[in-house]
This record gives C-alpha cells, structure tokens and sequence, in this order.
C-alpha cells in the first residue's frame, strides 16, 4: 500500500476506499485522447483490473495527444500498446487489451464482468451503442468528450432515475453537423484535462467520495478557462429511443442510425463493415500510392466504376475512397443513381485522412 499512502492518509478514503479501487473492474472504450490519460489515472489510482477496447492503431497525428504512445509504437494496436505501458509501470494491474473496434455483441459478451464503464470514444455511434449498453446492463458510464477548445464530461446510467447520453442528445446528428478531431481540430491538452476528469469521475464513483456528475454535465472551455454545468433529468421519451431488451440491442444498427447522408468516416466505415456484408473501393489510379492490402478491398479506378458495376456485389455496403475524398463523393452520388440504392458511401478525405487505415 506504501505507493499509495499519499491519497490513503485522505480521511474520506483511507485504506477501505483504497481496498475498493483495487477490487474495481473497469472497461475503457477507446484509448485514444481521451483514454490515454483516464487510463493512466486510473491505473495509478490502484484500480485492480481494467479493460481497454479500440480497434485502431497508433499514427503519427495522435501523438500531441495521446501519452501513452511514442514513435516506436507508430502501427501499432493502440489497447495492447497501452496494456504494456500500464503492465511495465504497474505489474500488479490486470489489463485486457481487446484490439477491436466493439460491437453491439462484445458489449453483451464483455460490459457485465466490469463494475463501471468509460466512453473515451470519438464518434456518436459508440456513444449511442455505449450508453444503451450501460442502461441495459445497469452499468455506470462515465461519458467526455472534446471539441476545438470544449470538453464535457458526466456520469450516466448510475442508478434508478439517473440521466444518460439520450437524456442530453436524444438523436444522432447528421453526418457531417458536428466535425470530429480531424476535421475541426484539437489541442491536445484539452483531451487530457477531459480523460484526467474521466477518471476522477470513476474514482469518485468506485470509492463514494465528494459529489459525482449524477444528472448533470460538466463543461470546461480551454480558451477562456471557464466552467459551468447544466441540469439534466431522465426524460421518459429518450428512454423510449434505445432498446429495452438484449435482442433489441443486438439487433440496433447503430452505424446505420448515424449514417444517413452520403459522407460517411473511416472510423464509422470501419464500424459499418463489422457489423454487416461490405465492401471498400479503392477509386485510384493503380498508380496512385499507397495501396490498402486490406482483402475486403477491391481496386476499381474512378473511370472504369460505373462499367464495372457489375462486379460490385448486389446488397453488400460500398464504401469508395480516394486520395483525398475529392473523387469518391461524385462517384457515389453515380453509383448510387446506377445501382438505384442508398448504401454507397463517400469516405471522407480519403487515404490522406488521420483516420485512413491506408498507410
């Protein structure tokens, strides 16, 4: 216990409040700006066992950001990168690294062995999928998120009569109404002071001390060092919006729900393709490098796209990218009209997007 006498001598915790972060088991979803620095918080905490699930792997861009990676871990799966940084510095922790983007049935599978549950995630279907888990399942979440100079943080989902995330926003946006990291930006110490808050948040949960973001939301502006927080009650009408029972959860496409335009992301690309029959087209020029070796991905040049039609398999998801994203939105807006169905999809900006999987 002698490396953590400094927070056991706080008589609010002591050595029972210590006795419970050790005991704790929780999940973060996404280890990226956010979950880099509530994971390394908790992991100093004492927090006995933690999970970390995220299906991406680290780039360059992150690291203004994400503190838990370094050049050498450039390529690298983000959860097991983070699992052996939390394992070198703390080898009594037990970490799960879960190198996926989770699903609707990993939640199902994964989210009852833990006591508590942390959105680190950056796109709206997680959130959504997360937080209906977390109700179902009648876990607490703690839920951040960033933009430019913002950041939110609360706690959802923590008893009978207790808010959650449809309780704030009680549908999707549309795609492209609210820019993700990429597109807007971010600097990288605002994800940090968010994700440290997360796991002050969950701290305070697990050991009952101080008062926790329970049917409120906490906003914090960078630029103008400012706080403030708003109310926010459980309303019966957004309950009614997410499914009450594990077969409608599992049934609920929440990558559909939040894509309905013709612009879609990678990452919700990504997540799209896991749940159902897809495939991506790579409009380029063979010239054009680099190339994805991904085996789902098929090379169809932007001139020979509308002739080759046919080689596009009849009910499957196509997600068409380009060099930038330039291309790939006219031509889906032509295929759709040839194939006469909605599920084409533009990848926004393309393979020179932060997010690109094509490196």
């Amino acid at each position: 216990m002698g490396r953590f006498e400094r927070q056991i001598i706080l008589p609010e915790l002591g050595r029972e409040g210590q006795q419970k972060l050790q005991s704790a088991r929780v999940l973060v979803v996404g280890a990226g700006g956010l979950g880099c620095p509530a994971l390394l918080y908790l992991a100093a905490a004492g927090v006995g066992s933690i999970g970390i699930a995220d299906g991406d792997r680290v780039a360059i861009s992150n690291l203004n950001r994400q503190v838990l990676f370094g050049l050498n871990d450039v390529g690298n799966p983000k959860a097991s990168v983070a699992k052996h940084y939390i394992n070198e510095r703390y080898p009594d922790i037990q970490v799960e690294a879960y190198d996926r983007y989770f699903l609707a049935k990993d939640l199902v599978e994964i989210l009852p062995g833990y006591d508590l549950l942390i959105d680190a995630s950056d796109n709206f279907a997680t959130r959504y999928m997360l937080n209906d888990a977390a109700a179902l399942f009648e876990k607490p979440l703690v839920y951040g998120a960033v933009y430019k100079y913002e950041g939110q943080v609360a706690l959802f989902c923590a008893g009978e009569g207790s808010a959650n995330y449809r309780d704030l926003y009680p549908l999707m946006p549309e795609p492209g109404e609210v820019p993700g990291c990429a597109e807007a930006g971010v600097i990288g110490v605002l994800s940090g002071i968010i994700g440290t808050m997360q796991a002050a948040e969950a701290v305070k949960w697990i050991t009952g001390i101080g008062k926790t973001l329970v049917n409120k939301v906490l906003f914090y502006n960078l630029a103008e060092q400012s706080f403030y927080d708003i109310g926010l009650t459980s309303s019966d009408e957004a309950q009614k919006r997410r499914p009450a029972t594990t077969e409608a959860f599992l049934k609920t496409d929440y990558a559909f729900e939040c894509v309905s335009g013709i612009d879609i992301g990678w990452n919700a690309a990504m997540l799209m393709a896991e749940q159902k029959p897809s495939v991506f087209i790579d409009i380029r020029e063979l010239y054009e490098m680099p190339r994805w070796t991904n085996t789902e991905c098929l090379e169809i040049p932007f001139s020979q796209l509308i002739q080759k039609k046919n080689s596009v398999f009849d009910s499957k998801s196509i997600f068409l990218f380009c060099q930038h994203g330039i291309r790939s939105q006219p031509a889906a807006v032509e295929l759709r009209k040839v194939l006469k169905r909605d599920n084409v999809y533009s990848v926004t900006g393309g393979v020179k997007h932060p997010d690109s999987p094509v490196k």
